[in-house]
């Protein structure tokens, strides 16, 4: 996907974007266009599949947290569909994973959205503690700089 465009589609009345191999500093604007787009399309919730995707830098990982934010404000989530370990560590050594809910499969993910129980799990998310010091991993993670 060199030309700077990514695919979306909708599944079961979720925008699903498709997100490239490599998410870095020259296609992470070209990423956010195409979120941004995507979440024009839906009633807020908003899923992007990474299951192709083998490498994401600061870059991507900010695109991903704006989007997150952007879908909260519209009271849906951003869900991350993801497999590879190299990315999923990286959303464990940032604390993305704690953050944003992240998937396995497309069909997990969508299973998660307000049709299909998602109500359910935000108020067993409600419940959890939201200290630092209940996690000490997000310690000094400032996710309000990230618009």
């Amino acid at each position: 996907m060199r030309d700077g465009s990514f695919p979306f589609t909708v599944v079961s009345g979720v925008p699903v974007v498709t997100a490239p191999e490599e998410i870095d500093i020259t296609n992470a604007p070209a990423l956010r266009l195409a979120l941004l787009e995507a979440g024009a399309h839906g009633q807020g919730t908003l899923a992007v599949d990474m299951t192709a995707t083998r490498f994401c830098d600061s870059s991507g990982l900010h695109v991903l947290l704006a989007a997150h934010k952007r879908a909260q404000g519209e009271g849906g989530e951003l869900l991350l569909v993801c497999s590879a370990t190299a990315v999923l560590r990286v959303f464990e050594l940032t604390a993305l994973d704690r953050i944003v809910p992240t998937f396995t499969s497309l069909d997990q993910a969508l299973a998660h959205t307000p049709a299909n129980g998602l109500a359910g799990r935000r108020r067993a998310c409600e419940q959890r503690p939201t200290t630092a010091a209940a996690h000490p991993r997000t310690s000094g993670l400032d996710t309000a700089a990230f618009p």
